[in-house]
């Protein structure tokens, strides 16, 4: 009986601890989509307004755990060049580049 006790006890953290890893992504996500909008509507002329959202998803969809972060601490300094420069390195990815044709962006149009 003790054991059981133990590996609910055990399953009820894990799952806690699981459902605040996915708010706290979920939260980064957000913010980083703040930040890499933002930058595709000042720096990346080519992309239509009404295609912004699809192609800001595109972005993120095909960013690391790491590139999520730098994005959404952008969302708080501020986008810089070295916000630009990830977002181009992101969409320089074929999986990205498909995405975005998926999307309906047919050119990618840089700064």
């Amino acid at each position: 009986m003790m054991i059981r006790t133990i590996a609910f006890s055990a399953l009820v953290a894990l799952t806690a601890c699981e459902e605040t890893t996915r708010a706290v992504d979920d939260a980064a996500r957000r913010s980083a989509k703040l930040a890499v909008s933002e930058t595709v509507l000042t720096r990346f002329p080519a992309v239509p307004k009404e295609l912004v959202t699809p192609f800001t998803d595109c972005v993120i969809d095909n960013a690391s755990a790491s590139e999520i972060g730098a994005f959404a601490r952008d969302a708080v300094i501020g986008v810089s060049e070295n916000t630009a420069t990830l977002v181009r390195t992101v969409l320089e990815r074929p999986e990205t580049q498909q995405c975005v044709v998926r999307a309906g962006v047919n050119a990618l149009g840089t700064a």
